[in-house]
């Protein structure tokens, strides 16, 4: 407890780090990944292969990678300079966005063929069929394994910490600087990981599962 107590500030501002990096990351991972989705099941054969390119390209890259070249190899590009939470973002965001649109797209493939057919019958145009019937259906029986997504962002955003971010992956380092024992600091920040993913996202994953049921 003394560990905790003594370096409270550490572990202040490391969590509050994460907890941007990962609120941040999330809302851009949600918005980029159902985008790729769409494009996934277009009817358009260049946004299909578009979507594909960019999950099987992106997903299969290890996010180490992606963090690296935003924080090292996009400055020599000569483009506007972005810190590294910035940068950590980006690179969280379009990486977790492949996963988010395979899990949405496992959903919208478990919407029954008629009720896209049925909309097409009475007019309806892809883009209004997919936002108004096909994805309100799809969400709401993706909801585990999207929060599974998210769990896995979580703990990806200790990454960053090895690319100057000062989030709770950086508090290990921190503590070893002044002489604190850092196995003690390592098991807080497990617990507090632990505490997020079960008291925070587990409970928020079981309140829209029982909404969206008895939404049904």
């Amino acid at each position: 407890m003394d560990t905790l107590i003594n370096n409270l500030d550490l572990f202040v501002t490391g969590f509050k780090n994460t907890g941007i990096l990962f609120v941040v990351s999330a809302v851009f991972a949600l918005i980029l990944g159902t985008i790729v989705a769409a494009m996934r099941v277009s009817p358009v054969p260049a946004m299909r292969a578009a979507g594909t390119l960019y999950v099987n390209t992106v997903r299969n890259t290890p996010l180490t990678l992606i963090l690296a070249f935003f924080a090292l190899g996009y400055p020599r590009l000569g483009l506007p300079e972005i810190n590294f939470m910035v940068a950590a973002i980006i690179g969280l965001s379009l990486y977790t966005a492949t996963y988010v649109a395979e899990t949405i797209r496992s959903g919208i493939n478990t919407v029954p063929v008629g009720q896209a057919e049925a909309a097409r019958a009475i007019g309806l145009p892809f883009g209004k069929t997919l936002s108004l019937i096909i994805m309100p259906q799809a969400f709401r029986s993706v909801v585990p394994p999207l929060f599974s997504v998210l769990i896995a962002l979580l703990k990806n955003t200790t990454v960053a910490a090895g690319f100057s971010v000062a989030e709770a992956g950086a508090i290990r380092a921190n503590l070893s600087e002044r002489g604190e024992p850092q196995m003690v600091g390592l098991l807080w920040v497990a617990l507090i990981f632990i505490v997020l993913v079960l008291g925070v996202l587990s409970t928020l994953q079981r309140y829209l599962e029982k909404k969206w049921r008895v939404a049904r």
